[in-house]
């Protein structure tokens, strides 16, 4: 951690063998824990624990007070919304020493998962998903889907700037914000242009 080109709050502890990206922003009472890797400008906010062996990519946003367990991996330009929930050991109990047995979590390039939403672990977030607030996230989820509800239900597509996506009978849709074209083909969508 010499030469360091991040910035972390004064309450915040971050301890050894963590590899910090440049320009990463760290806030208050957050928790580093050891030999976990967050990318360059990434924005951790408050009372944030990553726990150790945690890899976060580039520019992942992680609002306040999320935990982030042992076995979860964030792509590039992943959304953690305010009390987002991560589990990593599916049947836990308290005298039952489960460490080491963690099962993986990754989260691909561009999800959004919404404030209070759980993700159980194991479960899988494909590429620009965007997850509801408050949703239950109980099955892997497609790339670009739209999951909300408690257990988490598809209602829908997304967008990479995360807009509903409308098809036509061609089963193209075209983003209101980015104008980018999409197909949708056997329950999978394609960006097209």
């Amino acid at each position: 951690m010499g030469n360091k080109k991040y910035h972390a709050h004064d309450t915040a502890v971050i301890d050894e063998n963590c590899d910090i990206g440049d320009n990463t922003k760290i806030w208050h009472f957050s928790h580093i824990m050891s030999n976990c890797k967050i990318g360059e400008s990434c924005n951790i906010g408050q009372n944030v624990v990553v726990s150790p062996q945690v890899i976060l990519g580039c520019n992942v946003k992680v609002q306040n007070n999320v935990s982030i367990y042992t076995g979860v991996i964030c792509e590039d330009d992943v959304f953690l919304g305010p009390s987002m929930v991560f589990t990593n050991v599916i049947n836990p109990r308290s005298a039952v020493n489960r460490r080491g047995q963690y099962s993986q979590t990754i989260v691909k390039k561009g999800a959004s998962i919404g404030a209070n939403a759980t993700i159980v672990c194991g479960n899988d977030i494909g590429e620009y998903a965007l997850i509801g607030a408050g949703s239950v996230v109980t099955k892997p989820v497609k790339p670009y889907a739209l999951l909300v509800g408690n257990p988490a239900k598809q209602i829908g597509w997304v967008s990479e700037y995360g807009h509903r996506l409308e098809f036509n009978k061609n089963n193209t849709a075209v983003c209101s914000e980015s104008q980018q074209e999409y197909l949708l083909e056997n329950d999978t969508i394609k960006r097209i242009k």
